[in-house]
């Protein structure tokens, strides 16, 4: 019996370690934590309340601040252990990635929405000033950045025609035709290009309009002014097909990966029950690829919510901001206008709506494969 009593005491012991954790040490980590972060409180209200120029007791930057962070952080990592013991430890691994994450996110964020709230432009001797919701109104009233916001939907919107496009490529290069990988490989090549580089040898070379190669074909053609980044939507068509040339690829890649780990057996059983190369595909391809399909939708809708290089390049939002994204656009109100309050107020509030954007397009795919499916 002792020593069945002796076998089980130590399983009971490692199984429960948190039932051994005195009280007193439990308080200790919890008054740690609370010290810590009313440091750290105090010490940024401090702070933003001498920036704010309510007070005169402050530090000359933010400096402080970030030392009490660091101690906040040391602080929760020895609260973990005193409080959670063995859990604690295995906390301590994940803490340096938390912290990093609220540092580099969490901070930023808050600051970047204090600076939405204020009249800072670089160029004015007065500073940064508050001033409430003076950039909101300004910005529901400006006609440049209702225009980026439309654009915006069309550039969305041309997804679905890169989606046919690439689907269309995954299909052929999927097929049994000759020089295959080499066709893979050579349709890969503009992904692997910056879209900078793809803007100056494409936008600025080849779509010149004086001595570029295409605009001097369309001369040859009986167009007498080939501009193709002055007329607004002709220059919007041609930002669009900038970008699709450089991101189909990426869609391509994945739709092809879905096609090759499709099973030819399904195919077979489709020829053996008589259905055709339309019916196939129709019936049987693509709501196999939806999952696929919509997962490259989605994931080539975020890179183009952030659609900026090229336009910045190739046209400048021009002509008139006709091809102006929101990213590019505060892009210039930054550099341009030196406008640092104006233009995060922008970014607040595009990044609210690519949340609220995404989120609901989440929801809507995952409804929308589990109903065809």
């Amino acid at each position: 019996m002792a020593d069945q009593a002796s076998a089980v005491t130590p399983g009971l012991a490692l199984a429960t370690p948190a039932d051994f954790i005195p009280d007193s040490r439990k308080r200790l980590g919890w008054f740690i934590l609370a010290a810590a972060s009313l440091v750290l409180a105090a010490t940024f209200v401090v702070q933003a309340l001498f920036v704010s120029g309510v007070t005169t007791i402050g530090f000359a930057n933010w400096r402080p601040l970030i030392y009490a962070y660091v101690i906040w952080g040391i602080a929760l990592g020895i609260a973990q252990v005193l409080r959670r013991g063995e859990d604690g430890y295995k906390a301590l691994f994940v803490l340096p990635a938390v912290l990093f994450t609220v540092a580099m996110v969490i901070f930023p964020t808050l600051f970047g929405l204090y600076i939405a709230f204020t009249d800072w432009n670089l160029s004015s001797f007065t500073g940064r000033q508050f001033n409430g919701l003076a950039n909101f109104w300004q910005m529901l009233g400006d006609p440049y950045y209702r225009n980026a916001l439309f654009n915006m939907v069309l550039y969305v919107l041309a997804v679905l025609v890169e989606y046919v496009i690439a689907f269309g490529l995954a299909l052929l290069l999927n097929a049994q035709i000759r020089a295959r990988k080499f066709f893979r490989v050579v349709f890969l090549l503009p992904l692997m290009l910056s879209p900078v580089a793809v803007s100056w040898m494409i936008g600025k070379s080849l779509l010149e309009y004086r001595f570029g190669p295409a605009a001097t074909l369309a001369r040859h053609l009986g167009w007498s002014s080939p501009t193709f980044f002055a007329d607004p939507t002709l220059a919007r068509l041609s930002i669009m097909a900038l970008d699709a040339w450089t991101y189909i690829p990426f869609m391509m890649i994945m739709l092809l990966a879905g096609l090759q780990a499709m099973s030819k057996e399904i195919h077979e059983a489709a020829k053996v029950d008589g259905a055709n190369a339309w019916q196939s595909f129709w019936q049987v391809t693509f709501p196999l690829m939806l999952p696929v399909s919509v997962t490259a939708i989605i994931l080539r809708i975020i890179f183009k919510l952030k659609l900026a290089d090229i336009i910045i390049t190739v046209t400048s939002g021009g002509p008139g901001g006709a091809t102006d994204s929101v990213t590019s656009f505060i892009y210039r109100e930054y550099r341009d206008r030196s406008n640092v309050g104006y233009g995060t107020m922008l970014a607040m509030v595009y990044l609210i709506l690519i949340i609220i954007f995404v989120t609901l397009l989440l929801k809507l795919a995952q409804r929308f494969v589990r109903n065809v499916t």
